[in-house]
């Protein structure tokens, strides 16, 4: 079979190059025929050629050398249904050397995500902003067992007054993940900068390690040091120990943080969660949380040490499935001693920390933390598309201030 019935057959399959490199072959010059479809195939991994540079198109080829061709085209997405079942002995002899050439192929993969928002907070504290955030994530494979991930962000300012665009941050291009994740014998590892989230208590980057050990029953451990600008946590080293497991149709969760800060936190977190109808699920949190003298003293009064959290939820938006949704709604009352930096107030809605003064932990701790509702609702416009809105209604447990975030976003991920 000669090279040049491939190059039809290849050329007939659809199979495109997303970037051009320079022709890699010297028997095929720039005026022939085949060049660019030569080219796209080559730059696509599908056609290597000999080791002498050159592509033979004229020579005639073994079924094997074509089963060859036949599996590349069809790991990068062709449709090659009939020539599959053709080749099938040969595919099937040539399985393991195919996807391990394929492996080191697509070792390294970029994927994105950019997100679109804007946010808006009346009461005692008014900000708004519209902002475009971008991601890149860079993932690469090291062997079977470990592999590498990696991530740059950048935050573009359209309208607003948050001091982040007023100084030219929004220019900066920040790599802020960079971790390897394995497993040591039945231990699962990730190692490195990352982001360490347990929603309801904690949500902020840092640097370190994450165990994980167990599938009916699992059992984690945590222990990070904070690196964002966010001030809680900024640097100061964080302990979590958890147990997740269920009981019949109810997840169960229980963990134990300590952290460094200040304040010198303990914080115990049980919760249950269960659908209590088809996509419809209830959960809820109680959290027993102590801090040093310094958080009674700014409060002037005594540190309650127990806070709740309940929530329902229907349904959710999939990104994969274009038309699913969902909608839930929060309600918390949580003292200062229940949290590190939950999710709502770690940036993205700022509702807590623009009526804390936002940039005073000390102030979160003289107001003996918060209390309010949130509610939600999603739904993927497209595949990969997916846009949602959040309602926030928050105020000081000790105080007078409150105030009402609106939150907005479309997330295109690619």
């Amino acid at each position: 079979m000669k090279k040049s019935l491939v190059l039809a057959m290849a050329m007939a399959l659809g199979v495109t190059a997303s970037a051009y490199a320079a022709n890699p072959f010297s028997d095929v010059p720039a005026g022939h025929w085949a060049y660019d479809a030569v080219n796209k195939l080559a730059a696509e991994g599908v056609v290597d050629g000999y080791p002498d540079g050159t592509y033979g198109g004229d020579k005639l080829m073994t079924r094997y050398e074509m089963a060859q061709i036949v599996a590349k085209a069809m790991a990068k997405g062709a449709n090659v249904d009939k020539l599959a079942a053709e080749f099938a002995d040969e595919l099937d002899s040539l399985g393991v050397r195919v996807a391990n050439l394929e492996k080191k192929a697509d070792n390294v993969k970029i994927t994105g995500q950019i997100r679109a928002s804007y946010k808006d907070v009346s009461g005692d504290k008014k900000d708004n902003n519209m902002r475009l955030r971008s991601r890149l994530f860079v993932n690469g494979t090291i062997n079977d067992d470990w592999t590498y991930t990696g991530r740059f962000h950048n935050e573009q300012y359209v309208t607003g007054n948050d001091d982040k665009g007023a100084k030219g941050e929004e220019d900066d291009l920040d790599f802020n993940w960079a971790f390897v994740s394995g497993r040591v014998g039945g231990v699962k590892m990730d190692a490195g900068r990352m982001d360490f989230t347990y929603a309801d208590v904690v949500d902020v980057r840092g640097d370190g390690v994450k165990l994980a050990y167990g599938d009916d029953v699992k059992v984690t451990g945590w222990v990070f040091k904070g690196n964002s600008n966010i001030e809680m946590l900024s640097d100061d080293r964080v302990y979590v120990a958890g147990v997740e497991t269920s009981f019949g149709a109810v997840d169960t969760t229980v963990r134990y943080y300590r952290a460094d800060t200040e304040f010198d936190n303990e914080i115990v977190e049980v919760a249950l969660a269960g659908e209590i109808a088809k996509d419809l699920t209830l959960r809820g949190t109680w959290f027993n949380g102590t801090t040093d003298d310094k958080a009674e003293t700014l409060s002037g009064t005594d540190v309650d040490t127990n806070g709740w959290l309940v929530g329902l939820s229907y349904g959710g938006a999939k990104a994969s499935e274009p038309g699913s949704w969902g909608v839930y709604a929060n309600y918390s009352d949580r003292p200062f001693a229940t949290y590190l930096l939950p999710t709502n107030l770690s940036g993205y809605a700022d509702a807590p920390y623009a009526l804390l003064n936002k940039s005073s932990v000390d102030g979160a701790a003289k107001a003996d933390g918060y209390e309010g509702y949130e509610i939600g609702a999603n739904v993927t416009l497209a595949k990969n598309i997916v846009a949602a809105v959040k309602y926030f209604d928050l105020e000081e447990r000790e105080g007078s201030k409150d105030a009402q975030t609106l939150w907005s976003e479309v997330v295109f991920t690619f």
